[in-house]
Formats: structure tokens, C-alpha cells, sequence
């Protein structure tokens, strides 16, 4: 007889400015979806998922309850609700647009916000259209230096392809995780 999976629920807080993509990977990820029509987060949305994955320090099953807050991407609004939103929260999946450097760079400000809640929470770094490329505005060297000075594992996603949108989620989970 095998062991029951461990259960944890785990509240993810997606961060990032209006527009990089967190509603559309949560679509992606959740539904296997994609809207190209953009439509706004008005406050919070909350959506759940269950996955199971490979501990990251023994290797034993973990059954885990995402419970994804995907958050308007306005400064004002996140500033003025964040203790209601981030309290509790385990981790940030911090969304930069590849075709807008500065999506990148603002994300220390999201990542500040959440913490003076949370405390030292994980934050893993999706920078999504990938399917952009052409367009690119931020180069790997630029997204590695800025993730590894701040400790961020990060990788590229699509939301519109799917490329790289469950690994990005698993990888998150596995950062939690470990911690």
C-alpha cells in the first residue's frame, strides 16, 4: 500500500503591470484557453487548480490546491488593498511583458508591495509573449542579471502559444516548496 500524497494549499499572488499577460496565463494554465481580446482585471480575480508534484527535497508526492490571485495591475490599486490581497500569500509569480522593459524593472515594486505583507515569500519570474519575439525589447542577459541579483528563478512563456505556461506554474511550485 502507497502513502497518501501530502495535501497543501498554496496562495500564489500574480504581479506585474496592466497588460504583460497574468489573467491570459492563468487562462492558459487553468483552461487551456487563450483570449486575444484584452479585457481588465477589475480588483482581484480568484481561481483555483490542483496539481501534483515531486517534492523538490525528498522527492515525495505532494498534492497541491493553487489558489491563483491575479490582481489588477495598477500601482494605486495595489498599494490600497494589499493587506487584504497578499495576506497569506506563499508565493509571487511576477509577470514582465518581453516587448516592455520596464515591466520588468517594476516588479521590485510589486514585489515590495506584496512582501510588506507576506514577509519573505518566493518569486518566481515568467516574461511572457514570448511568441513576440520580433518584437523584444529585453534580452536574456538583461532578464538573467536582474532575476539572479534578486535570487528569482525565471523562464519565457506564451500565453497565447502555451509554451512554457505549465512549466513556469510547476516551477513556481517546486520554488515553494523547497523553501
Amino acid at each position: 500500500m502507497t502513502a497518501a500524497a501530502e495535501l497543501v494549499k498554496m496562495k500564489i499572488c500574480m504581479a506585474g503591470e496592466a497588460m504583460v499577460g497574468k489573467t491570459s496565463l492563468i487562462r492558459r494554465y487553468v483552461l487551456e484557453e487563450y483570449e486575444d481580446r484584452y479585457t481588465a482585471t477589475l480588483g482581484t480575480k480568484i481561481t483555483k487548480k490542483s496539481l501534483g508534484v515531486a517534492h523538490p527535497q525528498d522527492g515525495h508526492r505532494v498534492e497541491v490546491n493553487l489558489i491563483l490571485w491575479d490582481i489588477m495591475g495598477t500601482p494605486t490599486l495595489r498599494d490600497l488593498l494589499k493587506e487584504a490581497y497578499y495576506h497569506g500569500a506563499h508565493g509571487i509569480l511576477g509577470v514582465a511583458d518581453l516587448t516592455r522593459e520596464e515591466t520588468l524593472r517594476e516588479l521590485d515594486a510589486w514585489s515590495r508591495s506584496i512582501r510588506t505583507v507576506a514577509g519573505s515569500v518566493p518569486t518566481y519570474v515568467v516574461v511572457n509573449k514570448a511568441d513576440l519575439e520580433g518584437e523584444a525589447r529585453m534580452d536574456r542577459g538583461t532578464i538573467d542579471a536582474f532575476c539572479r541579483d534578486r535570487g528569482y528563478p525565471w523562464s519565457y512563456t506564451s500565453a497565447k502559444t502555451g509554451a512554457g505556461v505549465e512549466e513556469a506554474f510547476e516551477g513556481l511550485v517546486r520554488h515553494v516548496l523547497s523553501r
